[in-house]
This record gives C-alpha cells, structure tokens and sequence, in this order.
C-alpha cells in the first residue's frame, strides 16, 4: 500500500491561530467545513465560478472549493463566522440584514466577504464599482438589488459619520 504524503501548515483562522496536518490535494472549503466545522462557505460549483465558497485570504477574496489548503500556510484566512466581534455583526451584515438582502441565504456570506473585501481596499465605490466587485458572486434568487442597496446605503452611511 502506497503512504500518502502529509504537510504541516500554519494559519490564522478568524483570527486565531492553526496548526495542521493535510495532504497536499485537500481543498480549503474542506478543511474549513470538515476539520473546523465552518459551514458558512456553501459547496455549489466546485469550479470556482459561483462565488458561494468565498473566504478572505490575506483580506482578498478567494474560492475556496479551488483552493488548496496548503496555499494559506502563513496566511490570514477570515470566513463568515469570523466577521461578528464579541457578538456584534459586521457593519456589512447588519446593512444585508436592513435592507432584507438575504434572500435564501445561500450565495450571502459570499456576498458579504466580497464586500468586505472591496470596501477595505475602496471606501467610497460607485454603484458600478460594487456591481462590477460582486459580478463573482452568483444569486439563484436574483436578490442583487437589495444586495447592491445594502452596500450603497451603508457606503452613504459612512459618506455621513465622516462629515460630522
């Protein structure tokens, strides 16, 4: 019988930090789901294309069903669960949960990482901008305009805190 090749690799997972044994052709949703219980991240195309498996890695957006585990070694990987603080929702949740942006809930914690993400590296994008950002992620439930408002009101909202 053949031995299976095993790494070692070192992450930090929703802000804490992993160490773990894999082999090299396991999948990062995988892992997430199956070692660590993270269900947020939806298996759905398994080809990348549908953007239900999102995760930040390093603050980015990545597919997890085509990423390898072991490309986050030394890396930061954040999924839904790991947003909420001490109980409080993310400024991007609490705008999906206003503006009724949830739809069947399937395709939202990719949206919402997405959003994360783009507002991280863009504080004020335009309409476009987010719609273009978010053209990864898929809704079967064709739920993008209470998407798109979520994140436009919440991008006024910040427009606001900043002038007083």
């Amino acid at each position: 019988m053949m031995e299976v090749a095993v790494i070692d690799i070192a992450y930090k997972l929703n802000g804490g930090d992993v160490e773990e044994r894999l082999e090299p052709r396991e999948l990062l949703i995988d892992v997430l789901r199956d070692r660590h219980g993270l269900k947020g991240a939806k298996r759905s195309c398994d080809i990348g294309v549908c953007g239900a498996c999102t995760v930040l890695v390093d603050g980015m957006p990545a597919t997890s069903c085509s990423t390898l585990a072991c490309d986050v070694d030394g890396r930061e990987v954040t999924t839904i669960e790991g947003l909420a603080r001490e109980g409080d929702l993310d400024p991007v949740q609490e705008a999906f949960m206003r503006h009724g942006a949830l739809q069947c809930g399937f395709c939202t914690p990719g949206m919402i990482l997405a959003v994360k993400a783009l507002l991280a590296t863009h504080a004020a994008p335009t309409e476009e901008e987010v719609r273009h950002f978010l053209r990864g992620n898929l809704c079967r439930c064709t739920g993008y305009v209470k998407i798109v408002e979520a994140v436009m009101d919440l991008i006024n909202k910040r427009r606001e805190e900043k002038k007083t």
